[in-house]
């Protein structure tokens, strides 16, 4: 989670686009589900319950 905020503020800062809230948490769904399929066993444990 901390990696997908860190880069989105990157983006905001070098890449000049704007702040949001559904980019981050869009990044974060999609990285949890490629640590899943990658076999990250406990991480698919836990369930995201993001909108």
């Amino acid at each position: 989670m901390v990696w997908s905020i860190w880069k989105h503020g990157n983006d905001c800062v070098f890449e000049r686009a704007s702040p949001s809230a559904a980019t981050i948490l869009n990044a974060i769904k999609d990285e949890h589900g490629l640590w899943c399929m990658a076999g990250a066993k406990k991480l698919r444990a836990l369930q995201l319950s993001i909108p």
